[in-house]
């Protein structure tokens, strides 16, 4: 496997990203040329990126085959559109050296966590549709297009169910401006791309009900969506067992922690 970490900077904000890449060797002894790549966004809130969502999630793609990469974005006080513009730079980075790292580049895969869901289900909905993202970067949306997206407990809604911190953080005095248009069941169209989501019934920081709102809505743009709601387990699981598990033990519930099966199996037939 090579490893290597990227800075990724986008303008609106001085302290670059770090792009941290984990990337399966072409072996002539092996039978794949190219291989599918899950970009991963950890949560926190949009003031942190949790250890708990990155690296161990990225590495239990990788030993299923794919190619994995975690952004470390940045947080507040950096505020919208930076953490966005920056997901952007890298899918851009990535998909034009995909032949390089022996990337699919039609099988490019955006991942996110409770914020970082939001972040990653924000790129989705507006890879195309924030025209700035392309200009920004000066390339096409066709280079930034993601090609699905793996949400874990997402922050979607802005609405009565929403996580509100997570958006105080992401929007700080621009907030009464931009709180509506962050509300991701809202901005769902057609070049949304598929999507899997997981979350637990029992989740008391970003209710359920912010899956269900997006699912929703997918499903009524047409939309392919799998969806798995467990009945029971708090929020910020991780992987659910006790690879993300802290030093207390939170974080393990085992009948979640088929997530992971569910969404490589997602994956490998996108």
């Amino acid at each position: 496997m090579i490893y290597q970490v990227m800075n990724i900077k986008a303008e609106t904000y001085e302290e670059p990203a770090k792009l941290y890449l984990y990337l399966l060797e072409k072996s002539l002894e092996i039978g794949i040329d190219k291989r599918p790549l899950i970009f991963i966004c950890p949560g926190g809130g949009y003031g942190m990126t949790s250890d708990r969502e990155a690296e161990a999630i990225a590495l239990q793609f990788v030993a299923a085959g794919f190619h994995a990469a975690v952004l470390r974005y940045s947080v507040a006080p950096a505020r919208y559109p930076t953490a966005l513009l920056q997901v952007a730079a890298g899918f851009k980075y990535l998909r034009e050296h995909a032949e390089e790292f022996h990337i699919d580049a039609d099988r490019m895969v955006v991942q996110g966590a409770s914020a970082g869901g939001h972040l990653a289900a924000s790129y989705g909905v507006f890879w195309k549709k924030k025209t700035f993202l392309a200009e920004m970067l000066h390339t096409t949306p066709e280079m930034l297009k993601p090609n699905g997206m793996i949400l874990s407990y997402p922050v979607i809604t802005s609405g009565p169910k929403a996580h509100r911190g997570s958006f105080e953080n992401l929007l700080g005095d621009r907030y009464d401006e931009l709180v509506d248009e962050m509300s991701l069941e809202n901005q769902v169209d057609a070049d949304t791309p598929p999507a899997f989501l997981w979350h637990t019934t029992e989740d008391d920081c970003v209710p359920v009900e912010n899956s269900l709102l997006f699912y929703q809505a997918l499903h009524n743009q047409g939309i392919s969506v799998e969806m798995h709601i467990y009945p029971h387990g708090p929020h910020g699981l991780g992987l659910a067992n006790e690879l993300t598990a802290t030093k207390d033990g939170f974080g393990i519930q085992p009948e979640c922690a088929t997530w992971i099966d569910h969404a490589r199996t997602w994956l490998k037939n996108l």
